[in-house]
């Protein structure tokens, strides 16, 4: 039911550009990246959990998820929302650890805007993480920040399709 597109991954100066299209409506892709009860089901890349998922969607509000790795690391993603436009944009401040590059799939300091788009019931999310430097995006993407991020979406895709 799904139109299975790769995600794309795309480097220009110190941005990233991650999109995927999903078969379904713009408006339940937005629910399931907005809503504490359906994030922690896809949320992470293939072999991740997430353990903890607080969520104050507003603008000026924070989340925190704690992703738990195959490995029995456990990885905190935190954030601070800056802009929610439903159902076309979210826009957030990364407020990962400064130790890892890719601070868990929010860079340090990493501004992430994250748009959906919708034509013909197909919606295509896209993400765009500017972050600091060309050597922090480099170290972000050498340290996984695409490949999770393309996982990310993978299994939000098969969520959605489970729903839709």
């Amino acid at each position: 039911m799904n139109a299975r597109v790769e995600s794309q991954v795309t480097a220009v100066e110190a941005d990233v550009v991650i999109t995927r299209s999903l078969k379904a409506p713009r408006a339940l892709v937005f629910k399931l990246w907005t809503d504490p009860q359906h994030l922690p089901m896809w949320w992470g890349p293939q072999g991740f959990n997430c353990q903890t998922c607080h969520m104050d969607v507003r603008v000026g509000g924070a989340f925190h998820l704690d992703m738990l790795g195959p490995d029995g690391v456990v990885h905190p993603c935190d954030g601070i929302y800056r802009e929610i436009v439903e159902p076309e944009r979210i826009v957030y401040d990364g407020l990962a650890e400064e130790g890892h590059p890719c601070g868990a799939g929010l860079p340090p300091h990493g501004r992430v805007t994250i748009s959906f788009t919708e034509l013909d019931g197909v919606t295509t999310v896209r993400i765009h993480a500017k972050l600091r430097s060309v050597a922090d995006r480099e170290a972000a993407m050498e340290q996984g920040f695409g490949a999770g991020w393309s996982q990310t979406l993978e299994r939000l895709e098969a969520y959605v399709s489970s729903k839709y």
